[in-house]
């Protein structure tokens, strides 16, 4: 059997309105018709309108079938620079989510073209440098019907796609055994094929809307836009800034900030390490104040929920010009809300508070960024931070006592701290870390907490890199080179892979490092296992 998702709950709904409509309409008719019936000639024009009706209801019928397998609109570029986005639907729920992903990238100027799964082939797929693969699960890990071809003539067969990167959002119903099962048959033969991971899979449960933003945070690293509105609105929740503490002060590198929030009063918030705090931002005050002025508003007055204008307006986007007003002539209701940020959470419950290590972002004219900026530097100590948690279970630590192995970079070491937190509260002694930064004197992290696991036998081993710290650049992913014999002895013994940091530049090198270490196969073996997980950005 399989998962009904909500599209296909209501395309049942109205299948099953339309026919109990029907048979109450012959049910009447059969009433009405008292006597026997006899048949009368109803004349050429009478006819001639029934056949005109005919064929314009089997016009209309075709139409709609024509629209639905018409190749779908793109950016219009060659098919070798744009991102395929690729969907395998049984019900409409993935063909629907695949032109919401084609829209947010083509209108951040992304070039990118809508393929259907049953209409891609190999040449098309080896053309192209980067995938984006939208596909649900049909019963117990089948293919949609759609996916048969795909199926039989790719997916069954060797296909070099070394030059490909890609990413896969898998839809799937956890209450069967075969979760996703054909997002992950798909997301393992492209790893076997050489193809390059974007991220790690991102799997969606029932329609998550949480792992849905997810997936739209990723496609915003990708086009390198982060100010397209959330397709689902997260639910915030009122947490204080308790603490704001700059680590790397005189860095070449940004300012990164270490931030301690506790709940709101009352709640007993929960998270596992490797989940992710997603941050309502707010317009600087400064900034907020210019625009009012700009449009001529009155940041006191109050809208009809008791709201502010001004507050309304930090929460929001802001267009050239004032729109126009609507139906109840609110001048502000068709602006868009700022889209959430995301950040890897650096401690676990039992440290009492929520704490995030957040890099400073500038434009080119030197402002910060709206997230950064909010977090960073104009949310006042004491004050409040929009904040959602959001269950990131493709990075929660193992939970067999195996090794794990730990690389990243930059503020990476976040998601890393709070696994080792969580690995030190287990007694799970067998940890390695792999890091690089900038500069060993400003920008190594939490070093006294890493020195402390060291010296209490919590980490077995560290290897660092800084590329600043001597002529030559070194980086995380040279120490993973150097690494190989003892990689490839810890993966003997069971051990886990957790990368965590960059998307451009470590999170490629570190794997292709890994490749070389420890053999294609092996890495892909890892990943198929659930051994080898990333948390890139």
């Amino acid at each position: 059997m399989s998962a009904i998702d909500p599209l296909q709950r209501r395309a049942i709904a109205g299948n099953v309105a339309t026919l109990v409509l029907l048979a109450l309409i012959a049910l009447a008719a059969g009433a009405w018709q008292r006597g026997a019936i006899a048949w009368q000639d109803p004349g050429s024009a009478r006819l001639a309108a029934a056949a005109g009706v005919v064929a314009a209801f089997a016009g209309f019928v075709f139409l709609l079938r024509l629209r639905r397998i018409a190749p779908p609109a793109s950016s219009g570029v060659d098919d070798a620079d744009a991102t395929l986005v690729v969907f395998a639907s049984q019900t409409g729920m993935a063909e629907y989510l695949a032109q919401r992903t084609l829209s947010s990238l083509v209108d951040a100027g992304h070039p990118a073209q809508l393929v259907a799964i049953d209409r891609l082939d190999e040449a098309r797929l080896r053309a192209s440098r980067c995938a984006l693969f939208v596909v649900s699960t049909y019963g117990e890990g089948d293919p949609p019907d759609m996916a048969a071809r795909f199926t039989r003539r790719l997916l069954a067969h060797s296909v070099p796609l070394a030059g490909l990167r890609y990413g896969v959002l898998a839809l799937g119903d956890s209450a069967y055994a075969e979760f996703c099962g054909f997002g992950r048959r798909v997301d393992a033969w492209l790893r076997q094929q050489g193809a390059q991971a974007l991220f790690d899979r991102i799997d969606v449960d029932n329609g998550d809307a949480g792992a849905l933003r997810h997936w739209q945070h990723q496609l915003g690293v990708i086009a390198g836009r982060s100010d397209e509105p959330d397709w689902s609105t997260p639910r915030y929740a009122s947490w204080r800034l308790v603490a704001r503490r700059e680590l790397n002060p005189g860095s070449v590198g940004g300012a990164c900030f270490l931030l301690a929030l506790e709940a709101p009063a009352g709640e007993a918030a929960h998270w596992d390490a490797g989940d992710v705090a997603e941050i309502g931002p707010r317009h600087a005050p400064e900034a907020v104040a210019a625009q009012l002025a700009r449009w001529s508003l009155d940041g006191a007055q109050r809208r009809g929920d008791g709201e502010t204008v001004a507050d309304f307006l930090a929460r929001h986007q802001w267009p050239e010009t004032l729109p126009v007003p609507d139906a109840a002539g609110d001048r502000l209701a068709a602006l868009k809300p700022l889209p959430h940020r995301e950040y890897s959470i650096a401690s676990i419950p039992r440290d009492g508070r929520l704490e995030l290590l957040v890099r400073q972002w500038r434009r080119d004219d030197g402002t910060l960024g709206v997230g950064s900026g909010w977090l960073t530097a104009h949310a006042p100590p004491g004050g409040t931070i929009a904040l959602r948690l959001r269950a990131n279970r493709q990075f929660h630590a193992p939970v067999e006592s195996c090794p794990l192995i730990l690389i990243g970079n930059g503020t990476g070491i976040a998601g890393l701290r709070a696994l080792l937190k969580a690995r030190a509260a287990a007694g799970r002694a067998r940890n390695w870390l792999l890091f690089g930064e900038r500069q060993r004197a400003r920008d190594f992290f939490f070093s006294d907490e890493i020195d402390a696991w060291q010296r209490d036998g919590l980490l077995e081993r560290v290897d660092l890199a800084f590329s600043r710290d001597q002529p030559e650049r070194v980086y995380v992913q040279q120490r993973v080179r150097e690494a190989a014999v003892a990689l490839r002895a810890w993966v003997a013994d069971g051990a886990c892979v957790y990368v965590c940091g960059s998307l451009q530049g470590m999170a490629p090198a570190v794997d292709a490092e890994l490749r070389a270490a420890l053999g294609a196969a092996v890495v892909d073996a890892l990943a198929e296992q659930g051994r080898y997980r990333r948390d890139v950005y």
